[in-house]
């Protein structure tokens, strides 16, 4: 099943402690659909300028993403500066550029109106409702946003939330957007503006799910190296919107899956700047990850016999 994505295709100057990049390719809809793509086609549509060419296009060969969608425009590709200290959770924002984002109004492909899965990257809440007012009869709208929009248009999000059926934040986020400081309640005001999961992005500490029925905690992946997070929440946005594009039955426990295939995709996307990394992984090593992951969080079975019980009397 087919995932319409979006979102932006940008420029990035990255630097962290281990290194830094001055022009790699970036933006949200990158990331997502070269991470989505593992699991499902991507119907991708951006905005570019004049200066993303045939070897900036050439990220998106090989993969199963349409690029019919995105629209080059006069002037420059979105452009985005930031720099990580040794907490490589917040990124410091030294210079944003729109360029031709700045007049980005998305207009669906005729040929993507049926897609049954919708990925709404962060963009103004007025563009997604102008996206999903587009697509014709949608099974599972997921979205993503942030601070900038809550603060400046939240009337706007709160009504475009109504439509939406994953929503996807940060820690912050989810307090700012729900007035809530604790994740728990948090989630469910938000839950009750629309969205009938959220997802809440911890970072390095992991993942929180909620939905109608249970809520779902995953770490993240232990790595020994961690070169640049720029992308990693789109990257776990693609894993998990691509998995479940994937299934038949999008329960609970598909939801818990794809959460988990998120975590290893994003896992992959720290390894390396850019979108280098999403770009070489291959099959094999997502499967082996994936493993690693269900033993990472596995415990039963391993106590010997006599510990199997640690609470007799229940």
């Amino acid at each position: 099943m087919s995932i319409l994505v979006v979102g932006s295709v940008a420029f990035d100057a990255v630097k962290t402690p281990f290194g830094e990049v001055t022009k790699a390719i970036g933006g949200s809809a990158t990331y997502f659909s070269l991470s989505a793509s593992n699991f499902a086609d991507v119907r991708l549509v951006a905005a570019i300028g004049n200066d993303f060419g045939a070897k900036e296009m050439a990220v998106f060969d090989g993969r199963a993403i349409d690029t019919a969608g995105m629209v080059r425009m006069d002037g420059e590709t979105f452009f985005w500066r930031g720099e990580y200290g040794y907490d490589l959770n917040d990124a410091k924002t030294l210079e944003t550029r729109l360029n031709v984002f700045e007049k980005f109004r998305p207009v669906v492909p005729p040929s993507y109106l049926d897609s049954k899965v919708v990925f709404l990257g962060n963009i103004d809440p007025e563009l997604q409702g102008e996206v999903l007012s587009q697509v014709k009869s949608p099974e599972l709208v997921a979205a993503d946003t942030m601070n900038f929009w809550i603060q400046g248009k939240k009337p706007e999000l709160i009504e475009t939330l109504r439509r939406v059926d994953l929503l996807l934040i940060n820690e912050s986020e989810a307090r700012m957007l729900s007035g809530e400081h604790n994740l728990v309640m948090a989630a469910r005001n938000i839950r009750a503006l629309g969205p009938k999961t959220l997802v809440i992005k911890r970072g390095e500490y992991g993942v929180l799910a909620f939905t109608e029925r249970s809520s779902f905690a995953a770490p993240a992946y232990p790595l020994e190296s961690v070169f640049d997070p720029t992308g990693a929440g789109d990257s776990f946005a693609g894993g998990l919107v691509g998995y479940l594009a994937s299934c038949v039955v999008r329960d609970d426990s598909a939801l818990r899956r794809g959460i988990i295939l998120g975590q290893v995709m994003a896992s992959f996307n720290v390894e390396d700047f850019s979108v280098r990394r999403l770009r070489s992984v291959t099959t094999p090593e997502i499967r082996a990850r994936f493993e690693a992951f269900r033993q990472l969080v596995h415990f039963e079975d391993l106590e010997p016999a006599s510990a199997k019980t640690p609470f007799p009397k229940l």
